[in-house]
C-alpha cells in the first residue's frame, strides 16, 4: 500500500479518536463535525455569505471607507474587502466572534486564512508587500492577553507573502468600545487615537491595514489618517476585515 494513503488512513483514524474525547462543533451551528471538516461543517461553509468584494475595486465596504478617508486628487482610492457579511441575526457572526471573544484561534486563522487566499486571487492586491493590523490599548490588550486583528493579520500576510508591521501602529488613548456606539459618536471617540511607534517606517508600496469586522470604517480611517501622516500619496492604503456589517 502507498506509505501515504497509510499516513492519510492514521491521521483520519487519531481525528475520529480526538473527535470522541474532545468532540468538535460547527462554529456556526454547532452541529458535531466529521474528520473532513474544520471549524465549519460542509453545509455551513457552503452556504458562508461571502461578499466577493476583493476583485471588484469599487464594491460597498471600499465606497463607505473611501467617504471616510475624504479621497481628492492626491489620495489613492482605497481597496476594501471582507471575507463575509456580518448580520446581527445570522450565525456566521459566530465566527468573528469565536476568534475576538472566544480565542478560538483555529477558526481565526482558518477565516483569515480564506480572506488571504480571496485577496491573493485579486490584482488588486498583488502589490500588498505590508501588512498592518488594527492596534489596541495596551491596558485591553492585557486583559484579553491577545490582540485579534494581529492573529488574522498574520495569517494574510503569510497567505500573501507580504511583511507584516504588528507594533507599527499604537494606540495612545484607551477608546470606548465601538459596539454600541453610532455614526459620528464612532468617528469621534477614535479620533487621533492611533499614531506611529517610530519615526522610521518600513518602505511599502502597498499596505494592507486589517481588523475584524467592519461597520462604519471610522477605526480603519483614523488608522489610515496616522499611516499617511508617514506614507505619501504614492503608497496606496487599501483595507481588509474577515467580516463587514451593514452590506
Amino acid at each position: 500500500m502507498d506509505p501515504r494513503l497509510n499516513s492519510l488512513s492514521l491521521k483520519t483514524s487519531l481525528s475520529a479518536l480526538l473527535d470522541l474525547v474532545l468532540p468538535r462543533v460547527c462554529v456556526v451551528c454547532g452541529r458535531p463535525l466529521i474528520p473532513q471538516e474544520r471549524h465549519l461543517c460542509l453545509e455551513c461553509l457552503s452556504d458562508l455569505p461571502e461578499t466577493r468584494y476583493a476583485p471588484l475595486g469599487h464594491n460597498p465596504m471600499a465606497d463607505r471607507f473611501n467617504a471616510k478617508i475624504q479621497v481628492d486628487e492626491y489620495e489613492p482610492y482605497a481597496y476594501a474587502a471582507a471575507l463575509y457579511h456580518y448580520r446581527a441575526e445570522s450565525g456566521y457572526k459566530k465566527i468573528s466572534q469565536a476568534l475576538k471573544y472566544h480565542r478560538n484561534f483555529g477558526a481565526g486563522r482558518w477565516a483569515a486564512g480564506l480572506l488571504g487566499e480571496r485577496l491573493a486571487a485579486s490584482p488588486l492586491y498583488a502589490d500588498v508587500d505590508l501588512v498592518v493590523p488594527v492596534p489596541l490599548h495596551w491596558a485591553r490588550r492585557w486583559e484579553r492577553g491577545y490582540n485579534q486583528a494581529a492573529v488574522i493579520a498574520r495569517e494574510v500576510a503569510r497567505v500573501l507573502g507580504a511583511a507584516c508591521a504588528e507594533r507599527l501602529l499604537l494606540r495612545r488613548r484607551r477608546t470606548r468600545s465601538q459596539t454600541h456606539l453610532h455614526g459620528e459618536a464612532k468617528a469621534a471617540n477614535v479620533a487621533d487615537a492611533f499614531t506611529l511607534r517610530a519615526k522610521e517606517v518600513p518602505a511599502a508600496r502597498h499596505i494592507l491595514l486589517v481588523d475584524d469586522v467592519f461597520t462604519t470604517g471610522a477605526t480603519l480611517a483614523a488608522c489610515h489618517r496616522a499611516l499617511r501622516r508617514a506614507y505619501g500619496p504614492q503608497v496606496r492604503i487599501s483595507v481588509a476585515t474577515l467580516a463587514a456589517v451593514g452590506e
